[in-house]
């Protein structure tokens, strides 16, 4: 769910693997910010999104790399 109260973020670095990005992570990042996080489940790709000064989100994938799955609602 990120961190509402500490939001917007200028950059967010996720070091665990999720399918895909949390809804929450894109809404929380200022216009300007990137978030870079692997994607994907058995084939993951580091990738690296960025939200412009207009709120317009693009995504772009690197290389492909192995990290442990991120897990929802755990601590």
């Amino acid at each position: 769910v990120g961190v509402p109260s500490e939001s917007p973020f200028d950059a967010i670095a996720a070091a665990a693997a999720g399918e895909d990005l949390p809804p929450a992570w894109v809404e929380q990042l200022k216009p300007g910010g990137r978030i870079v996080a692997p994607l994907g489940g058995v084939d993951q790709r580091m990738t690296v999104i960025t939200k412009d000064e207009t709120g317009r989100v693009s995504r772009r994938t690197t290389e492909a790399v192995r990290f442990v799955p991120l897990r929802s609602g755990t601590v």
